[in-house]
């Protein structure tokens, strides 16, 4: 069965960005209401980073899912989901900077030196801006080949992501273990057919 549906449409968009917000806006009003709990910068630090890895994955599960399912609109959303990623790991980084590090850009770099599950998370940020920078159609006409070979990195960036969290979290395990399943599915997903097509 072929499914046919434009997701291209401000109908499909428009309500998909609102949905992909509301987490980040429900929580900040529940921070400005001191409502999240004995540490509201941890609970919202958390938040962010889980909500940027969730659509991360959910980013990378696109073309399969598009494949399998022979769901050829389904690309246009992929965009929207790997964009709201990064605003997702953005909140996160600038959360721990300003509500966690005051902006003491030294004890920024201490951490990220010392903390290894702050490098890695740290890394995967970094890596994540020259996707986001250029998400758009103009950039992707202006670097031809070289946007996909730039765009391979958000395989690197998950991977990061999910050491990030397990070793953040250190006892329990089962989400980040979760995650990490779901990448792995994943990227086999990817390896078979790279050497089908072979």
């Amino acid at each position: 069965m072929v499914i046919r549906l434009d997701l291209q449409s401000n109908f499909v968009k428009l309500p998909l960005i609102f949905l992909l917000s509301l987490p980040i806006v429900v929580a900040s009003l529940q921070l400005y209401h001191d409502s999240l709990g004995i540490n509201p910068v941890e609970e919202i630090t958390h938040m962010t980073g889980e909500w940027s890895l969730r659509l991360l994955l959910i980013t990378l599960a696109i073309n399969p899912l598009r494949r399998l399912f022979k769901f050829n609109s389904l690309i246009y959303l992929r965009r929207i989901f790997g964009v709201f990623s990064f605003i997702y790991a953005f909140c996160h980084f600038l959360i721990y900077l300003v509500l966690d590090q005051w902006f003491d850009v030294a004890l920024v770099i201490e951490d990220v030196w010392k903390r290894p599950y702050i490098t890695v998370g740290f890394a995967a940020f970094v890596c994540l801006i020259p996707l986001a920078i250029t998400s758009t159609n103009r950039m992707q006409a202006l670097l031809q080949t070289s946007w996909n070979r730039l765009h391979k990195l958000i395989y690197l960036i998950a991977i990061l992501a999910i050491l990030h969290f397990w070793w953040l979290v250190k006892a329990d395990l089962r989400e980040p273990i979760i995650y990490a399943s779901i990448l792995a599915v994943l990227l086999s997903y990817r390896v078979y057919i790279r050497l089908t097509r072979t």
